[in-house]
């Protein structure tokens, strides 16, 4: 590649913080959240100009309940749910035999949500800011390089916690991360997209009266009589339309119902081989997303009841990333950790989603499950040999496999409440991330409302 000589500068320091969250997504809202309090300055840089990241894309929250029924995610992404549910925004999290549960959400909601709690708790909030750089000294990260219309500045922090999703802050600075299976496929990305108009009840009765014709895979047809719902299956009308000379992406219809009794949200879009670390390989999935949703809107009105007059009323922000960078954390979450329910001494989270891996060629998806629910230690927020440092989210340490598990909302969100109050507690204490106490961690946790077994 040619290369230019950019000149040697001094750039400004922005600001000093004390805990700099990086990414304002699901992860990065309860991290500066929970990190604020005791006098310290918390600052939140986001690249957009809202907070809310996959939670404003039109998904809904998966896995609040465990394999058992029982609710596994508690704390402050509870009661971020108890704020939306206040304001007819949020419904409850209804049992789903594939998902674990389904708690529906008002994107719009979400971002006014997030707002205020950062204006409640203090942190101060940084939008249209991008993460351009980490700044590392020795063996620990001292801040971050940013870029924005006022041009290349710096933010200096005790502790940085990189909730950016790919792991961009650990990456930069040095620490080893990893992308995708042996082959380095990994999981396609969806543009969302909502349509008003639905007879969602004509699309009820059609799959309770009819499962022979509109198959719900695993799913019990009883599931769809009422309530909220979600559809994976009718794959009889995707191979019917694909005979016609229809283009779809995918081997089922993935519907889900909004909070509106005629709006469906629709994640069938997929575009394989897309790399969110690299922009030009980002830029051809949105184009290729947006094309497809056009077909797939297309194929519901003739093929699925329900949707004859069916319109789309909005497109997602942006595509939903399954899959990206991790990083290679002091432990490493695998499969067979989640498979064998497994638990650790050190759990600050726990989780039940299934093993749900989106084929990285072709149109399908294996999941596997766990008979109850498992731990996420501590470790799998702490980067190796790097200090200042915590990840949290879909980017901490989880091989291919378990990340399929851990990417969900649900399961994001309450590691960036530990990974934040582990940033405070650590600054309390003097000590870095690493060497904190981790009973105290989970106490504190406990005490907050967070569920750990």
């Amino acid at each position: 590649m040619k290369t230019i000589k950019e000149p040697a500068r001094d750039i400004p320091v922005r600001a000093e913080a004390d805990v700099l969250v990086v990414g304002g997504g699901p992860a990065g809202i309860m991290a500066a959240e929970a990190a604020a309090g005791d006098g310290l300055r918390v600052m939140l840089v986001e690249s957009r100009g809202f907070l809310g990241g996959n939670l404003t894309i039109g998904l809904p929250i998966l896995g609040f309940l465990g394999r058992k029924g029982n609710q596994i995610i508690e704390g402050s992404a509870q009661r971020f749910i108890d704020r939306l549910r206040a304001r007819g925004a949020a419904s409850e999290h209804r049992p789903c035999k594939n998902h674990m549960s389904l708690t529906i959400i008002d994107e719009e909601e979400v971002k006014r949500t997030a707002l205020e709690i950062m204006e409640e708790k203090g942190v101060e909030v940084l939008l249209y800011t991008f993460f351009a750089d980490a700044i590392r000294e020795g063996d620990a990260v001292k801040g971050v390089v940013v870029e924005s219309k006022a041009g290349r500045e710096a933010i200096l922090a005790k502790t940085v916690i990189d909730c950016t999703g790919d792991g961009d802050v650990a990456f930069r600075a040095g620490v080893e991360c990893r992308k995708g299976d042996a082959e380095g496929g990994m999981q396609p990305p969806t543009l969302m997209f909502c349509m008003k108009g639905v007879d969602v009840q004509r699309l009820r009765d059609a799959i309770v009266g009819h499962p022979d014709v509109y198959d719900m895979d695993v799913m019990p047809p009883e599931q769809f009589r009422t309530g909220k719902f979600i559809t994976v299956g009718l794959r009889t009308q995707i191979r019917q339309a694909q005979a016609a000379g229809y283009r779809i992406p995918v081997a089922r219809t993935i519907l889900i119902t909004g909070l509106a009794d005629d709006e469906i949200w629709v994640n069938m879009s997929r575009v394989s081989g897309v790399d969110s670390t690299r922009p030009e390989s980002y830029t051809y999935g949105e184009i290729e997303g947006r094309k497809q949703i056009y077909e797939i809107a297309r194929y519901l009105r003739e093929f699925v009841p329900g949707f004859a007059d069916a319109r789309i009323e909005k497109v997602a922000p942006f595509m939903g990333i399954r899959e990206s960078r991790v990083i290679v954390g002091r432990y490493v979450l695998t499969a067979e950790d989640i498979i064998a329910c497994r638990r650790f001494g050190d759990a600050i989270a726990v989780a039940g989603y299934p093993v749900d891996i989106h084929h990285a060629k072709g149109g399908d998806c294996t999941m596997h499950f766990c008979d109850d629910s498992y731990d996420i230690p501590y470790r799998c927020l702490l980067p190796e040999r790097v200090a200042g440092l915590l990840v949290a989210g879909r980017c901490s340490s989880m091989n291919h496999e378990a990340m399929a598990s851990t990417r969900v909302m649900s399961t994001c969100m309450a590691l960036g409440e530990a990974a934040g109050r582990a940033a405070r507690l650590a600054l309390k204490a003097g000590v870095q991330p690493a060497d904190l106490d981790v009973e105290a961690l989970r106490a504190e946790l406990r005490a907050t409302g967070a569920y750990l077994g």
